[in-house]
């Protein structure tokens, strides 16, 4: 009899559990397949408050804090009023180190958000202020190629930062064409973990190499 009951305790935990995994994966992509167009719709902080319901849902879970932070620091990048922008990207840095406390370690993804939380900050004043965090971006972009190698988002962002450096100071249009043509060989390859690993960023890619045609 006591057999019989905890074998029924244990389906039934295994069957919960079953549907918290289910309806939590389910949620995640909800709101993961809105992320390419969160800019043009200008949801991302709706956005980032949903990831984080679902990550204070979950406390074991790394992703939906990742993709709070990614939502909140492009809310940073694309905010017009710089006397909002630190605070935007405090947030952002707020969840990615939330996100890597559960993790138990940075990796590749978190470090290329903390590269972008860089840029956002830097954003705000770039004379005053890239001495402080350009060696920051690059930092996070090399470590973030170190960590994975097949990773297209690391070397995404280092075309775009080429990109938008004047030539004069050794960036411009032509100088980021190798990284996007690199990033696009790695989005063509990549193969994510799971289904709610990170794949954002090719519709902004096919938007840069478009400049080129």
């Amino acid at each position: 009899m006591k057999k019989i009951i905890l074998l029924t305790a244990i389906i039934g935990f295994a069957s919960f559990s079953f549907a918290q995994s289910a309806k939590y994966e389910s949620a995640m992509k909800s709101n993961i397949s809105q992320l390419d167009s969160v800019m043009k719709t200008n949801n991302s902080i709706d956005l980032a408050n949903n990831f984080i319901r679902i990550g204070d849902a979950e406390k074991t879970q790394w992703l939906p804090y990742y993709y709070a932070a990614f939502c909140d620091v492009v809310s940073a990048l694309t905010e017009k009023d710089n006397t909002k922008k630190d605070a935007l990207a405090d947030k952002a840095t707020e969840l990615i180190s939330k996100a890597e406390t559960i993790l138990g370690k940075e990796n590749s993804e978190t470090d290329v958000i903390k590269s972008m939380i860089a840029t956002a900050h830097m954003t705000v004043d770039p004379q005053s202020r890239y001495m402080t965090y350009a060696l920051q971006i690059n930092e996070n972009i090399a470590r973030a190629k170190a960590f994975d190698p097949t990773n297209p988002r690391p070397y995404l962002l280092e075309a775009q930062n080429k990109f938008y450096t004047p030539e004069q100071f050794g960036g411009g249009k032509e100088v980021a064409k190798a990284s996007f043509d690199k990033a696009n060989d790695l989005y063509n390859s990549f193969k994510p973990e799971s289904d709610l690993s990170p794949t954002w960023g090719k519709t902004t890619l096919d938007y840069f190499l478009a400049q080129y045609k």
